[in-house]
């Protein structure tokens, strides 16, 4: 059998080492396309120029080219139904992959299938003076939530409770969205598109009913039209904020709601028409009301919740990405890991700013990680730089390390982590509290 050439936009070495544990994989040979750094520790997106740069570099490549993925958001997501239908590899079409990513258009398609599960929404333009005045005419009353018609992460999304706050919003909102507006427009400009969702660019933002709960992703994929949802992670936030404190996996939700989210994702993503690629849905359960809601949809699996997969069912879902770009249905082992529960936790500060002055050892990082077997660190900052320049992040917080654990139960794992967490020594100065 002859190795299959697999393309990866961004690949690091965190994922390449991921990668190459696949079934499979010794088959595979990965190469990376636009450097991580593009894509990883930037805000800024020139996805005109790396979609021709990654052209330039595929097409000088002399041998087939079997898959071209990408385990990424924006940009990366959104670059890979163009270089796909380029290269004449697998993708979901980009139509169907906007009507995932373009918020708007994701509400109004949902709304045609599942509208009981998804919150009041509109979009605006937010250099409209009226904003505010034509969000209440569409029935919405503080508090709302607004974000960016195509977000990144958490970045850019705020709270409204008040005029003063959507003011706020507003200033923050026209000074940075370029970012993100001007990228997406050029995607959109590739996508066949129906005049009302054409109407409302990458400029624009959404305003939503706020909702809440039990948070929850289902990773899942369609191949060949069947949508298949293979694992729920849980959302757990720090208390009385925003910020995620740790994902988990598998899910405690209850086993009815587990099967309805399964049963709203199978019917929203055949209606979308996506196919032949991963996604996850992001979910929320309001325990008081016993109702679900649909946060959003991302087109790619989520890169936080690898290595929780690797430890409990056996091997990353990086094997349901690479398997359907090379046209295989996913052989995604179950319950097969090391550890029969595992968490990805954010080691936070709640500072506005500050500067870092001391960041742990690799000494320190490697004793750690002996001393919890399994537990894989990640550091996000180095001495000398100023929280506010840490890409990706919420409006609230700082991450300042990720930390992957493992354990046989719940309580071990958080009881693991807390002892860890008191031995992960930074220190700041300027801080803007």
């Amino acid at each position: 059998m002859s190795d299959r050439n697999i393309f990866v936009v961004g690949l690091d070495e965190l994922n390449r080492a991921r990668l190459e544990h696949l079934h499979g994989a010794e088959h595979y040979r990965f190469h990376g396309v636009i450097e991580p750094s593009e894509v990883y520790d930037t805000e800024i997106f020139p996805i005109e120029d790396m979609v021709s740069r990654a052209e330039a570099k595929l097409s000088a490549f002399g041998e087939p080219i079997d898959a071209i993925v990408g385990y990424m958001d924006f940009p990366v997501s959104t670059m890979l139904p163009l270089l796909c239908k380029r290269f004449g590899t697998r993708s979901t079409s980009l139509e169907s992959l906007l009507k995932c990513e373009h918020k708007y258009w994701s509400r109004l398609v949902q709304r045609e299938v599942i509208g009981d599960y998804i919150p009041r929404f509109t979009a605006f333009d937010p250099f409209d003076p009226q904003a505010l005045h034509h969000i209440g005419e569409e029935g919405l009353y503080f508090p709302f939530f607004v974000k960016p018609i195509k977000s990144s992460g958490s970045r850019l999304g705020f709270r409204i409770e008040s005029p003063e706050d959507f003011e706020h919003a507003v200033s923050r909102l026209q000074e940075d969205i370029g970012t993100i507006s001007e990228p997406f427009n050029f995607v959109m400009e590739h996508a066949n598109l129906p005049d009302e969702v054409r109407a409302i660019d990458g400029g624009h933002c959404m305003a939503e009913e706020i909702i809440g709960g039990w948070q929850c992703t289902v990773e899942g994929y369609v191949f060949q039209g069947e949508v298949v949802p293979y694992g729920i992670v849980d959302s757990i936030r720090y208390p009385q904020v925003l910020s995620f404190f740790h994902y988990r996996y598998p899910s405690r939700l209850p086993d009815h709601i587990q099967e309805k989210m399964r049963e709203l994702t199978r019917l929203v993503m055949a209606h979308i028409g996506y196919d032949d690629a991963a996604f996850n849905i992001e979910y929320f359960w309001d325990e008081v009301q016993d109702r679900i809601w649909l946060l959003e949809i991302n087109t790619r699996i989520a890169q936080s919740h690898c290595d929780l997969f690797e430890k409990v069912d056996g091997v990353s879902h990086q094997q349901v990405t690479v398997d359907l770009a090379l046209g295989n249905m996913p052989d995604m082992p179950y319950r097969q890991g090391a550890f029969k529960v595992a968490a990805k936790f954010f080691y936070r500060v709640f500072f506005v700013d500050a500067t870092v002055t001391r960041v742990p050892s690799m000494e320190e990082i490697d004793a750690l990680q002996q001393a919890f077997p399994g537990t894989v660190i990640a550091l996000q900052v180095d001495v000398g730089m100023r929280l506010s320049s840490l890409p990706e992040q919420d409006s609230y917080s700082f991450a300042l390390a990720y930390v992957w654990m493992g354990a046989d139960d719940d309580a071990s794992l958080e009881a693991n982590y807390a002892r860890l967490a008191e031995q992960l020594h930074f220190e700041f100065e300027d801080i803007v509290g």
